[in-house]
């Protein structure tokens, strides 16, 4: 997993992906792998399920707490989140997860390999059971990986704000600062989060349009420019900014953001990155490739803040 970081500053519309399984029996008591997917740049490590503490209270699908070297983490039990049974097949691995400037482990079957894929590989997800915390499938020759939305499943298990909203405040400081003539495009995959973002910037007064992935913002983004020519105006009728998260199925934000610095006259639009994967050395990156700022989720007051900034 050393050379992820390679793909987290290029903008190569790659991914690796760290396969794991959740095992449960079918009716003839044979034991049937659901394969899911998590972006290796999540995964601080992988380890044997060790001694763990119950909490008090906690929510069903909260397994308890253990202790990795210095610090004290919650376990997920995954299977409970997707409605498994797993009775008979206990998890015995804990993938370790950091992101949103937290960590925390996750229960699982076993972990097989570890995929190098592009973007346009993985799929938004279709109707199924785990629909809710699914933001991608990959169809590989013998099966299905699904790729899970983490934040949403940390969110609701841990019942925390994964996303600050904005206060009072900032709705009033909305009524003196004019944003309804400014248009912001979001774009991400993660429909929890993606309301999140849009209501918010709602709420303070801008117009927002939305995409579920940079392919389809890309298209929006190109369309616009289009018509603008075609109207002899320039873009910032049309649009003022955009705001994207990284990972994406069909093109990541990191590539959508090179493919507009790339472009003489969309070179000049704010790009935003909204990603749990910002960190200092990924900031730098980022900014390498154009970004005007990165912000970390949950961080939502400091992105209306930094929107702001680009308007006036």
């Amino acid at each position: 997993m050393a050379d992820h970081t390679i793909l987290l500053e290029s903008g190569t519309n790659e991914l690796e992906i760290v396969e794991f399984m959740l095992n449960e029996h079918n009716e003839k008591g044979e034991a049937i792998p659901s394969y899911f997917g998590v972006n290796v740049a999540k995964v601080r490590e992988i380890i044997r399920k060790p001694q763990m503490w119950k909490v008090p209270n906690a929510h069903p699908a909260i397994a308890g707490m253990m202790k990795l070297r210095d610090k004290v983490i919650t376990v997920v039990d995954l299977a409970t989140t997707l409605g498994k049974n797993m009775s008979c097949l206990a998890p015995d691995r804990v993938i370790v997860l950091e992101f949103n400037r937290m960590m925390i482990g996750v229960l699982v079957n076993g972990v097989s390999r570890i995929y190098r894929i592009s973007w346009e590989q993985v799929e938004p997800p279709v109707r199924a059971i785990e629909s809710a915390y699914v933001t991608g499938m990959v169809k590989m020759e013998d099966r299905i990986i699904l790729i899970l939305d983490f934040e949403k499943i940390v969110g609701e298990i841990c019942c925390m704000d994964v996303l600050h909203e904005i206060g009072h405040d900032q709705l009033l400081e909305g009524a003196i600062l004019d944003r309804s003539r400014h248009r912001i495009l979001v774009a991400d995959d993660s429909t929890f989060i993606r309301n999140s973002i849009c209501s918010s910037l709602r709420a303070a007064g801008y117009n927002v349009e939305e995409a579920e992935n940079g392919e389809d913002a890309w298209n929006m983004i190109v369309a616009k420019l289009s018509h603008c020519r075609a109207a002899g105006t320039p873009l910032r009728s049309e649009l003022d900014l955009l705001i994207t998260d990284v990972e994406m199925p069909k093109m990541d934000g990191l590539h959508l953001t090179s493919l507009v610095k790339k472009d003489d006259v969309l070179k000049e639009l704010p790009v935003l990155i909204f990603s749990s994967l910002a960190t200092e050395d990924n900031r730098r990156k980022w900014k390498d490739l154009g970004a005007l700022d990165i912000v970390t989720k949950p961080d939502l007051p400091n992105l209306v803040k930094i929107a702001d900034g680009v308007m006036n």
